[in-house]
């Protein structure tokens, strides 16, 4: 019996990304350490992985509709979180104190969907590889769960503009505001002062 590979690589990639959604949530909670290099490399991404999907809001009014409302609620999500975020002095390094609430429920909803869509597309694939392997027994079942595949819905494509919206918004306001902060501002961490 031969063993068929083909779906190792699908959920490596989907391993993958819930590895980085998980550790996303794990810094929603506690102070973090502002590192500006880390957050300027996380735009950046963000800004390229935004790019690459920009085209298919020509596919549709549905995608232009989705992308645009997807971005402007992740920017006022994003405005949201940022404004109710508070810097700490810690051992001498400068942190931030995310808004919990609202970066869980940003990466829950991206992560809900993700699964779903995960799912709906493994099952579909699943269904087609019974029945071309049937008819013609050559199917592969990698084929439907092509990267291209994940955005294939306007829902999708609007979600992920909102998380992306968010984090551009979120962490370009974190790094302006760690640059103008006044003394006043900035907290003290009352473990870390009483050492």
């Amino acid at each position: 019996m031969q063993s068929d590979f083909s779906q190792i690589g699908p959920f490596l990639i989907a391993a993958l990304v819930v590895f980085a959604v998980y550790r996303r949530l794990r810094r929603s909670f506690g102070r973090q350490l502002l590192r500006p290099g880390r957050i300027t490399v996380r735009i950046v991404l963000l800004t390229v992985a935004g790019c690459t999907l920009l085209p298919m809001a020509l596919r549709s009014t549905q995608f232009l509709t989705a992308e645009l409302a997807g971005a402007a609620l992740g920017v006022g999500l994003g405005l949201w979180g940022a404004e109710r975020t508070r810097f700490l002095m810690y051992g001498e390094r400068l942190h931030y104190v995310p808004h919990t609430y609202t970066g869980i429920a940003v990466s829950l909803l991206f992560l809900g969907r993700l699964v779903f869509r995960i799912v709906q597309m493994y099952s579909g694939a699943r269904t087609s590889h019974i029945a071309n392997a049937a008819m013609a027994n050559t199917a592969d079942p990698a084929h439907g769960f092509a990267p291209a595949g994940m955005v294939q819905s306007p829902l999708t494509a609007g979600i992920f503009f909102v998380l992306m919206g968010y984090y551009l918004c979120y962490y370009g306001l974190v790094l302006w505001k760690s640059k103008h902060l006044k003394a006043a501002d900035i907290e003290v961490d009352s473990a870390a002062a009483a050492q």
